[in-house]
């Protein structure tokens, strides 16, 4: 054996042979500190790994935990797994924790918060009308603490929610909390934990400007479960998409509808669309499926003459790079002059969708504006345009068809009834 010195980022974990003012890794300032005696083992013998068949290995999963919302339980896959760590993810504010306080009623849960007080959550819980019968709280955010907790076999819990990760620490780690360093060794202990305990474990994570998890992109290989909670601050409506499931799809959506009382479900697939059958101008309804459910949105363009160099291109809900391909297709195949007009594109009601089977609808509703061309409020539009001009079929067509069939929509305007989007000016004209 033999000792080294060495500093060490107290907020990432890095190391270094020599001191540096910054830390070359995560860029923080005076984060190096020495580290003495450092010892590496050398010719010590390791044990020998144990292999075994995995037909004979027992399998530990008896079931799902079911939760109070069909919503939420769609999107895990049909509920918790035993051990099962979720990291739930979203903006500050979009209703993340109102969300687990409605999906959590009925089990017995450990609520852990270093954000809010017990009297703050409370106060949440009474306005919601939510039973709290069945909630514990603790304001500790030792991880140390905390395992040792759940570990008494006196206090049996379904579920653990801990608001929120960036706020736990390890008492093994002198750096502060919300580090990467103590982010990836917290984390490492609670899904350790879980995994022996079987208890499954919600953490909440807070998310960068940019969009992305905080924290090491380790966190996410960590987890079992990543779910994003998604809503515009001034929309109503929010979705709950999973973007990693270890034991479900990632198809699957939730969809919320936030009121007075809190986050309810939405079930009806036409609730993002105005309750009005008016032919209008600009606007055309889509048709897209998330998972095993059907979705009908309200995409609505705006063209105008522009008296810039450079027409402004404005999406919001959908694909930047899409709809610029689209007009790219519109302008070459529909011969219009779109490189000298400011075009807006937007999906009514806050929400977002990258499914390809919103093209024909957008260029749908971008041909209407700028030739100011009326569309039959009561037609729906289903299909993906291809860099040729094509309308082709999409994934569960008839699945959507016979689901726009059923609320009412016609015509219904597809790959079946349209090849080539030189077609759509007939239609319109038609309409």
């Amino acid at each position: 054996m033999k000792s080294k010195t060495f500093y060490q980022c107290r907020e990432c974990g890095s190391k270094t042979s020599s001191w540096f003012g910054k830390c070359p890794e995560c860029g923080t300032w005076d984060s190096l500190e020495k580290v003495e005696d450092m010892i590496l083992r050398t010719n010590i013998p390791t044990q020998k790994a144990e292999v075994v068949p995995l037909s004979k290995v027992k399998s530990t999963q008896s079931g799902r935990l079911m939760t109070s919302i069909f919503e939420f339980d769609r999107v895990l896959g049909g509920g918790f797994v035993s051990g099962e760590v979720v990291l739930l993810t979203g903006e500050p504010g979009v209703g993340k924790s109102t969300l687990l306080l409605e999906v959590l009623q009925k089990l017995k849960c450990l609520y852990i918060s270093g954000e809010e007080s017990s009297s703050q959550i409370k106060h949440r819980a009474d306005r919601l009308k939510i039973n709290l019968d069945a909630f514990y709280f603790s304001g500790n955010t030792e991880v140390e603490a905390i395992i040792g907790v759940l570990s008494d076999p006196k206090l049996k819990i379904d579920v653990v929610v801990i608001d929120s990760i960036q706020m736990l620490y390890s008492n093994s780690i002198l750096s502060t909390p919300g580090g990467q360093l103590q982010i990836r060794q917290v984390a490492g202990q609670l899904v350790d934990f879980a995994k022996s305990k079987n208890i499954p474990i919600i953490l909440i994570g807070h998310i960068t400007k940019e969009g992305v998890i905080a924290g090491p992109k380790t966190l996410e290989h960590l987890v079992d479960c990543v779910m994003h909670l998604e809503g515009e601050r001034f929309s109503s409506f929010r979705i709950l998409r999973a973007s990693k499931n270890r034991f479900g799809g990632i198809d699957e959506i939730g969809v919320f509808e936030m009121n007075e009382s809190g986050l309810k479900q939405v079930e009806n697939p036409t609730q993002f669309l105005e309750k009005t059958d008016s032919t209008s101008i600009g606007k055309a309804i889509v048709g897209v499926t998330e998972g095993s459910r059907s979705i009908f949105f309200e995409i609505q363009s705006l063209v105008v003459s522009s008296y810039l160099p450079s027409p402004r291109r404005v999406v919001s809900g959908l694909d930047y790079n899409k709809v610029l391909l689209i007009l790219a297709v519109m302008q070459k195949y529909l011969k219009l002059p779109l490189e000298r007009f400011d075009i807006y594109v937007s999906v009514a009601g806050g929400v977002s969708t990258k499914s390809t089977a919103s093209d024909l609808g957008v260029a749908t509703s971008i041909l209407s504006s700028f030739k100011n061309l009326s569309i039959a409020g009561n037609s729906v539009f289903i299909g993906e345009v291809s860099l040729l001009g094509e309308v082709r079929p999409v994934y569960q067509q008839k699945k959507l068809q016979g689901d726009a069939k059923r609320y009412g929509f016609s015509p219904i305007i597809s790959s079946e009834t349209l090849k080539h989007i030189i077609q759509l000016s007939k239609q319109l004209k038609s309409s």
